[in-house]
Parts: C-alpha cells; structure tokens; sequence
C-alpha cells in the first residue's frame, strides 16, 4: 500500500521516520554497464529500511547471528493493531480493555466494562 499523502496535519521530522519504521521503504535498482551489446557489468541491489517488526510482516530476511531471544525481540511479534483514531500500533489486549496510550481513545468493550456496576464486577 502505498503512502498517501494528508492535508491539514504538520509533520516533522519524528512522524516521517516513524511512518517509514512503521511501512517500510524498499529499493531495487538494477544496473548494468554494456558496450555494443556485451554485458561487462551487472549489479543487483536491494536496500530496505523498515522497523524490525514490519520486516518481519513482510518476510525480509536478517542478517544471519540475529538473536531471536531478546526482550525487544519478542515484545516486537506480541499482537498489535491500529488505533481507530490515531492510527498508533497499541497491544491488542491494552485497546480492547483499556485505551489508546497516545490518544486516549476508549473501546467500547472498555466502556462497558467501566461502566459496569462494581458489584457485577465482582461477582464475577
């Protein structure tokens, strides 16, 4: 999908490195120097600059010694999903249940939930 282009907000610096992280930036280019019909030289490059997570989701290959182990590492593949109002990558468990971190944004699983009696609470 590509990046489309949003009137009326300001971007800085930190939003465009943060939209790239988040959708990735691919480049192939292809190269080849001939004279009269003879290939001489041909190279094949491929640049990609995404976050670790959207490599991931798109199957890119890491550099071989990566250790899968660490604490990053597995809080980057823990479920996610996009805010409904800021479009920010938040725990699935903490948007059902609670609210946007970045936004304030509230489901209404957790409305309901909050809205509850403490009694029915509870009794549960």
């Amino acid at each position: 999908m590509p990046l489309q282009a949003i009137k009326g907000e300001s971007s800085g610096l930190a939003d465009v490195i943060d939209r790239v992280l988040d959708k990735g930036l691919v480049i192939n280019a292809d190269i080849c120097v001939s004279v009269a019909g003879v290939e001489l030289l041909g190279i094949k490059i491929r640049a990609a600059l995404a976050s670790f997570e959207t490599a991931a989701k798109y199957g890119l290959e890491f550099p071989s010694g990566t250790n899968y182990e660490t604490a990053a590492w597995k809080q980057a593949m823990v479920g996610k999903e996009e805010c409904p109002q800021c479009g920010k990558k938040v725990l699935v468990e903490e948007l059902l249940t609670e609210e946007c971190p970045w936004c304030g944004w509230v489901s209404a699983k957790a409305k309901k939930v909050s809205s509850a009696p403490i009694t029915a609470i509870l009794a549960e």
